[in-house]
């Protein structure tokens, strides 16, 4: 099995998450390409493609959301995966989106707004799942790691 995985993370929770992802995933002998969404190509195929991001604001960040993360100590690029999604031409394989969020019913989820883009773009993709962190900068949740490690083998089972 071919994965990749395509991740933005203003913290480096999410980055975090998509490390253990990955490590999931060769767990189980499938090979992986990581690619910050910044620089990651805009035609992709592979057996499975991950997208990951940090919830901002209740969906995907943005440029004034990624300014509001660098004034509170994170760091942020110019493109992300808001923006990576607005120029994808083609996604061949499985599409699944994960995100990091503070939990909550009122924190929203980059994953279902990863999934809304994909899919108004004609790309069909499914949520998969979020993972909790402590705060706007974390860190991750105690057991949440391990729980994307597993999660990750799962994919691939």
């Amino acid at each position: 099995m071919h994965a990749v995985v395509v991740v933005e993370s203003c913290f480096g929770n999410t980055s975090k998450v998509a490390e253990a992802i990955v490590e999931g995933l060769r767990s189980t002998g499938a090979e992986v390409d990581t690619f910050a969404a910044g620089s990651a190509p805009h035609r992709l195929s592979a057996d499975l493609v991950l997208v990951g991001a940090p919830t901002h604001s209740m969906g995907l960040p943005t440029s004034a959301t990624r300014s509001q993360a660098v004034q509170k100590g994170g760091t942020a690029v110019a493109s992300g995966v808001r923006e990576w999604i607005d120029h994808v031409e083609t996604l061949d394989g499985r599409v699944v989106a994960f995100s990091t969020t503070t939990g909550g019913f009122l924190a929203g989820s980059a994953s279902k707004a990863i999934v809304k883009a994909l899919t108004r773009r004609r790309i069909p993709a499914e949520r998969g799942t979020d993972f909790t962190v402590k705060g706007t900068p974390g860190p991750v949740a105690d057991g949440e790691l391990d729980r994307a490690r597993e999660w990750a083998r799962r994919l691939h089972a």
